[in-house]
């Protein structure tokens, strides 16, 4: 296929200004987001051992709800009901006193509650540890603090940065598509560097090309999903409900006393979700004239509009149906239309082999920013002053690489580190939550510090074998906290320790090459332990 030349160069400008643009907080984006896909097993990884509660018998988990609405007025306002089977479930039934929101709270404590071998009620106020919230968060907004209004800055930038990466997947599919029959899968190992960084580059980006142009459209909507649903309030449905009609609010509010018997709602949710298994019930304003009940339906054969389930909302005084358009299998004409892009960005069907195909995917994303970042850098070298027989490096193209090395190894040990703390400290900790925050921010802001000290030939080597170091304290902390505690089975399994021995092994071969080059390296390159400035 032939496209003009000069076609071509507005395309490649585009693509290249663009990725630098959005690439870094992309990066931060992209790493955090793969780890997302275990949110689970990393909260049960870095909690204390504690014994997973009894299932419960229907009979008891009314008494359960009964005894503590009884006895906590702050469950009144809304609690949930755990029903699935999830290793980090510490209590059957679990509430705050606090205001929910969709911020952290880094020092909210929660209510856990369960029934004793005699059937009483037992119920403590514990700090839960958000770790995966926080990288959850860290995968929203890049890190960034701050808000404007009830969304962070860092949720808005990150959608800005889903805009441009948009515009870089489909300028970077223009400029392959005279050259994609031949370059398709080619990877040229060799002296020229930057040809086999751009082989690497271009294969990623086209193999997972469905997969980025789901990502960055989603991302898109998540950042400004106010502004898109208020536009179309106005717009379109005008004084129609755009997800129902809610149901009339009472005359006067309701009392808690009254609810409903939670095995009547579990009867009225299963005879209505057919073969979806029910993960949780949560509760909202059961005194307020308007109460609802959502419940989480999980199943892997449909997509979802939740990180992991479908929703039916049920009303918890009546048993009334109040919405079903998110129930699995049965959605609404809009759900069924919406609902997809939920689940392509959460990764939220097929199980577990998906989870680890969009882990791939995720870091893959990320080193997809991180070579663009290079192959920029490299490219420099040729257009900065053609005519002396060595180019000089300029100030913003040493700002960038330096950046580059900070920030996207930053990001990595900063994690790394922080998954540590939590393994070793998250039992003797007064607020592990801060603990959390403390580590990774001091990791990441001193290796960007580290980098633009000493430049980014000199912090690369530095900060990939930091990098080493924090993803082997991974196994090392699980060892250590085993060896404590032989009886508690803190090695709750493989995976973690596993995936961190394999970033640990391509990090020590990275550190081991980029040291070979920045002493072989020419004096122009920002790779240089020479460099010219």
């Amino acid at each position: 296929m032939k496209i003009r030349s000069d076609i071509l160069r507005i395309y490649q400008s585009l693509h290249t200004w663009v990725g630098i643009s959005a690439g870094l907080l992309l990066f931060i984006g992209f790493f955090a987001g793969a780890l997302t896909m275990f949110k689970q097993p990393l909260d049960h990884w870095v909690s204390p051992p504690a014994p997973v509660p009894a299932m419960l018998r229907e009979q008891e988990i009314n008494s359960l709800a009964q005894q503590a609405l009884a006895q906590h007025p702050a469950a009144r306002k809304g609690f949930i009901m755990h029903l699935g089977e999830h290793e980090n479930t510490v209590a059957t039934m679990s509430w705050t006193a606090g205001k929910p929101g969709r911020e952290l709270d880094f020092s909210g404590k929660q209510w856990m509650a369960n029934l004793d071998q005699e059937g009483k009620l037992q119920a403590k106020e514990e700090l839960p540890s958000i770790l995966a919230q926080m990288i959850d968060m860290l995968h929203r907004t890049g890190g960034i603090p701050g808000k404007i209004g009830d969304e962070y800055l860092g949720g808005y930038l990150m959608g800005v940065a889903g805009i441009l990466y948009f515009l870089a997947l489909v300028s970077g599919l223009i400029l392959l598509l005279p050259t994609l029959a031949k370059d398709f899968f080619a990877l040229r190992p060799g002296k020229n560097r930057k040809r086999f960084w751009l082989d690497a580059h271009n294969i990623i980006g086209i193999t997972s090309l469905p997969y980025h142009i789901v990502i960055s459209i989603t991302v898109i909507v998540f950042a400004f999903h106010d502004q898109f649903y208020d536009s179309l309030a106005e717009v379109v449905y005008k004084n129609q409900a755009m997800f129902g009609a809610p149901p009339p609010a009472a005359a006067k509010p309701y009392a808690a006393k009254d609810m409903l018997p939670l095995t009547s709602i579990i009867s009225k949710v299963k005879a209505e979700a057919g073969d979806s298994r029910i993960s949780e019930i949560q509760f909202f304003g059961l005194e307020s004239p308007r109460p609802m009940a959502r419940v989480a339906l999980v199943n892997p054969r449909y997509l979802v509009q939740g990180p992991e389930a479908g929703y039916l909302i049920v009303h918890p005084y009546t048993g009334v149906i109040i919405n079903a358009s998110m129930l699995p299998g049965k959605e609404s004409t809009w759900s069924a239309i919406v609902g997809p892009f939920f689940s392509l960005h959460f990764g939220s069907y097929g199980g577990d082999m998906m989870r680890w195909v969009y882990f791939a995917f995720g870091l893959s994303g990320a080193f997809l920013f991180y070579s663009g970042n290079l192959l920029w850098l490299e490219k420099r070298r040729k257009v900065q002053r053609p005519n002396q027989p060595l180019p000089v490096q300029t100030l913003s193209t040493r700002l960038m690489a330096a950046g580059t090395v900070g920030v996207c190894l930053g990001t990595v040990a900063g994690v790394c580190f922080t998954l540590v703390a939590g393994k070793l400290f998250a039992a003797a900790a007064e607020n592990i939550n801060f603990v959390y925050l403390f580590v990774y921010y001091s990791v990441f802001l001193s290796a960007l510090a580290w980098s633009y000290l000493l430049g980014a030939a000199r912090a690369s080597v530095d900060l990939l074998w930091l990098c080493v170091l924090a993803a082997l304290a991974i196994p090392c902390s699980s060892v250590i906290m085993a060896l404590q505690s032989p009886s508690s089975n803190n090695l709750t399994g493989p995976g973690i320790e596993l995936v961190a021995i394999a970033m640990a092994l391509t990090f020590i071969y990275a550190a081991r090459k980029t040291g070979k080059r920045i002493r072989d390296e020419t004096k122009d390159s920002v790779w240089s332990l020479q460099q010219i400035q």
